[in-house]
């Protein structure tokens, strides 16, 4: 049945000169389903999760966050935040008119899902968080920041484009063939009118993660999630999401369910069977 759903874009203004784009797939009359990638990443990500989500009765809505895919670059770079992000999403479910939404965020995305749970509560009815949580691991944020708008220039096809996107995610998905990199390099790189492949984030996402840092403090807001449903996601080898940070997130709320990917890293692509189980049953419990 997932194999059906069909999305259709959508076009959301965030003000006179900027917009972000965002594939919505229908669904049931359940409460919808928001999906919030990672910091290079954009709506391709979930095109998998997303029509078996939708298949159980819930609409979904994949957003691209500005400067990712066709979503808009924004010139004042240092607006690439999280605190804009979530303004972001705000402005989206309102244009949307979702009052209410099950987030479910990777990376960036689960730092986005936990800002708006704390500043507008009633717009989270449960949240699904991969793989990362409100510290980040140092190793991690290393490796990250050490691909993040580098080697941005063309690969001449689809196959060095993958190639390319292998050699700095080989770490999180090792022992992966060519039926793994070929989509995955899809969903990262955009091919340009002259048949070369380019990586579809701006470059200058970089310079505002040196400038101003990943995130602001994020306990709070994690902290905010308690009493509300959570699932976090963790990639078996993830290199972000420590199991000393996963100690310390029990401790500020103990009641979250818990999902573990084995031999993945940072970020689980979230239909392996250990998720996909876990969010199935996670989803089943909610309106």
């Amino acid at each position: 049945m997932a194999d059906n759903i069909q999305f259709k874009t959508i076009e959301i203004p965030l003000d006179t000169e900027l917009s972000v784009r965002a594939r919505y797939y229908s669904g049931g009359d359940k409460t919808p389903v928001l999906c919030i990638p990672g910091l290079t990443r954009n709506a391709r990500d979930f095109e998998d999760l997303a029509p078996k989500i939708a298949a159980t009765g819930r609409g979904v809505v994949a957003v691209s966050l500005r400067g990712r895919a066709d979503s808009s670059y924004d010139p004042a770079y240092l607006n690439y935040h999280p605190l804009t992000y979530r303004d972001d999403v705000l402005k989206a479910l309102d244009a949307l008119e979702i009052g209410k939404a099950v987030f479910i965020g990777t990376s960036l995305g689960g730092i986005v899902t936990m800002l708006t749970n704390l500043t507008a509560p009633e717009r989270v009815q449960a949240v699904i968080i991969n793989d990362v949580g409100p510290e980040l691991a140092p190793e991690g944020l290393a490796r990250i920041a050490s691909y993040v708008g580098v080697a941005t220039g063309p690969a001449a096809n689809i196959e060095e484009a993958a190639a390319r996107i292998k050699a700095i995610n080989e770490v999180a998905f090792p022992g992966k063939d060519e039926e793994f990199w070929l989509p995955f390099a899809r969903r990262t790189f955009r091919e340009t009118d002259d048949g070369q492949w380019m990586l579809d984030y701006d470059p200058n996402i970089s310079k505002a993660l040196m400038e101003v840092g990943p995130a602001p403090d994020l306990w709070p807001a994690f902290e905010s999630l308690k009493g509300k449903p959570t699932l976090i996601v963790r990639g078996g080898i993830s290199d972000l999401l420590s199991l000393e940070i996963m100690e310390k997130m029990r401790g500020a709320h103990p009641g979250f369910d818990y999902a573990e990917v084995p031999n993945v890293g940072h970020a689980p692509m979230l239909t392996e069977p250990a998720a996909w189980e876990a969010i199935e049953k996670f989803l089943n419990r909610l309106d």
